[in-house]
């Protein structure tokens, strides 16, 4: 009895002291590659399928789209959503309204978020820590809480239903954002631009817009590309703020196609692959200056 317990001791012990084989560095990278790998697919998967069942719906007819099983690739392929969108004249003027209201968001953002960064930057005057910490106040409060309260104060100034009226608005919330970036980018800047401008006779006009405006063009272009992109998008404040089907925006005028009775999807689709074109094509053009602006931005201080 004495003896098997020693012998079961022992053979614990040796199996204890069986030293376990090391995992390679090369088992080990070929695992997180895997994983990654196979995180990526799944993303991607996960991003990838709604856009491209909206593409694929946007050649369908509304039959097709409920057909069952679903198919992700028709057989036969209609452009009726497409011929409906460009032959009507109120869904084109849905996307005029979209760009001449974007296009003046970023615009009046870039250009008044350039004064000011420049003015934080470079200049110390009374109520600069008081304006900043409104400008950072401003960014922190939800856009729903300020619907009514906008709604009334266009009322009252005459421009509701106006271009004016919606432009106005946007830039409530595209500045605070676009001032604090630029603020960033500039303070990055060595002042020693500055004074190598002054030095040649110019001053601190010369020195932004001929100097620190083309170094800073990351910083802007970045500022202009979310400005788009949020005024473009903008749903709440552009139902609110506007009446007439001849000043409704893209992502109303998508709305508009859900009728009391039925709802005309694949003109949904078309109309939603048609307006995502504009921000596909300033990515694809400016994605190496948006991602620089915004790493450069949220370093520098």
């Amino acid at each position: 009895m004495a003896a098997d317990t020693a012998l079961a001791t022992q053979t614990i012990v040796t199996k204890r002291r069986i030293p376990r084989r090391p995992v390679s560095s090369r088992a080990r990278r070929a695992w997180s590659k895997g994983a990654t790998i196979v995180g990526l697919v799944l993303g991607a998967l996960f991003a990838g399928l709604p856009i491209l069942w909206m593409l694929s719906s946007s050649f369908k007819t509304n039959t097709q789209i409920f057909e069952t099983p679903p198919r992700l690739i028709t057989e036969t392929f209609s452009f009726d959503a497409y011929a409906s969108i460009f032959t009507d004249p109120e869904k084109l003027r849905f996307f005029l309204n979209s760009y001449v209201v974007a296009l003046s968001v970023v615009v009046c953002t870039v250009v008044v978020a350039i004064l000011t960064a420049y003015a934080f930057s470079r200049f110390d005057f009374p109520g600069k820590s008081a304006l900043n910490v409104v400008i950072v106040s401003v960014q922190a409060v939800p856009p729903i809480t300020l619907l009514i309260p906008y709604f009334g104060l266009v009322v009252i100034l005459g421009l509701y239903n106006t271009y004016p009226g919606l432009v106005l608005t946007y830039l409530v919330f595209t500045l605070p954002y676009a001032i604090i970036m630029m603020t960033a980018y500039f303070n990055g800047l060595p002042r020693e631009l500055d004074e190598a401008v002054r030095v040649d006779g110019g001053g601190s006009w010369t020195a932004l817009w001929r100097v620190l405006v083309p170094v800073a063009t990351p910083g802007i272009v970045s500022v202009g590309m979310y400005t788009f992109m949020l005024a473009w998008n903008e749903y709440l404040f552009a139902l609110t703020l506007t009446r007439t089907i001849d000043m409704r925006t893209v992502p109303i005028g998508i709305q508009l196609l859900m009728g009391q009775h039925s709802y005309e999807w694949n003109e949904m689709m078309a109309m939603s692959v048609v307006g995502s074109i504009p921000v596909l094509i300033l990515f694809l053009f400016f994605q190496r200056f948006f991602i620089g602006g915004l790493t450069a931005g949220s370093v520098k201080s």
